[in-house]
């Protein structure tokens, strides 16, 4: 490990936690590592972010923080390296980070299973109505069991469509077909007819005809300008009566207004995970029975946040070594 030597001792290189992470993570950062953490355990400012590039020789962000171009034009910048704490890099500039030559990574491998579990988990949720239930159970209004009460439908024979077909989507294609579901995706790469077959998926080349055959619709593409609002009014319009939405992916993919009025108007059911505004949420959706809102949960296991702070750990292990980033995407 890259560090240099101050009077005759050697310093390691000083790097900067912007949240509190899970103990075997901080542990071993901070035995390589002058490890500093930020004592608020919220987003860090733009401002803060700034001093942070200055005083540290490595930032470790989550998601919500924002590295635009005027992070990474603070004076004096003296961090060599951004090692984002998640799979999305859409909140770092990566364009500014390489003018001001700082290397970005990120952590894809640790949030493919949890996240795949979440994305069947809000399946679930919204065709058996399980959120309008343990809320009906808990106000003290429901009277007891009846035949026609609170029904959903199951999953068996649906079709659930994958917008997008990565390490995620795969995964929850493999735990849908042991609900029955028949698979379709769409992707901008077509998959191989060994992965087709191995996952029973059907490619779809739009995303229309996707979205208005599909049972499920379940978004596991990447974020960024070419996504934003991909799922907009017009194609909320062309799902069938009775159709859900799943978000996993990326707040931004959906209009988020948009799906309000839809589910306003009884025309779809939806389970979010991440929302346009994070932490905000559209204040519509709050009001509504048939939508589930989790707070972006998708990675929230103890063993995957492990795991996300252990890849990042090797990340920065290989960038102050000298080497290349197993996950560098700038």
């Amino acid at each position: 490990m890259t560090s240099t030597a101050t009077g005759g001792s050697v310093a390691k290189p000083k790097i900067l936690l912007t949240r509190v992470m899970p103990e075997p993570v901080e542990a071993r950062l901070a035995a390589n590592y002058d490890l500093a953490i930020s004592p608020h355990d919220r987003p860090l400012a733009r401002g803060e972010l700034r001093d942070a590039m200055v005083a540290y020789d490595a930032i470790c962000p989550n998601p919500s923080e924002r590295f635009d171009a005027h992070v990474f034009a603070a004076p004096g910048l003296r961090s060599r390296i951004v090692a984002n704490y998640g799979v999305g890099f859409e909140h770092i500039d990566l364009a500014a980070a390489r003018r001001a030559g700082v290397a970005v990574t990120n952590t894809p491998a640790a949030v493919t299973e949890p996240t795949a579990d979440l994305a069947i988990l809000l399946m679930l949720m919204v065709t058996r109505r399980a959120a309008e239930g343990e809320r009906e159970l808990r106000a003290g209004r429901w009277t007891g069991l009846k035949p026609g009460h609170m029904l959903g439908r199951s999953l068996s024979g649906k079709l659930l469509g994958l917008v997008g077909f990565g390490r995620i989507a795969q995964a929850t294609a493999a735990r849908a077909r042991a609900f029955g579901l028949r698979i379709g995706y769409f992707s901008r790469t077509r998959a191989t007819p060994q992965v087709e077959q191995a996952f029973g998926a059907d490619y779809y080349s739009s995303l229309d005809a996707l979205a208005a055959e599909a049972d499920i619709l379940s978004l596991h593409c990447p974020g960024g300008p070419e996504t934003h609002h991909m799922i907009d009014a017009r194609r909320l319009a062309l799902m069938k009566p009775g159709a859900v939405l799943i978000n996993t992916a990326r707040g931004p993919v959906v209009d988020e207004a948009a799906l309000a009025a839809a589910l306003a108007r009884g025309l779809i059911s939806a389970g979010l995970d991440v929302y346009e505004q994070e932490p905000v949420v559209t204040p519509e959706l709050i009001s509504l029975d048939n939508v589930v809102l989790l707070p972006h949960q998708g990675s929230a296991t103890l063993e995957a946040r492990i795991s996300m702070g252990l890849e990042m750990a090797d990340n920065l292990d290989a960038f102050f070594a000298g080497g290349a980033p197993p996950n560098r995407v700038a």
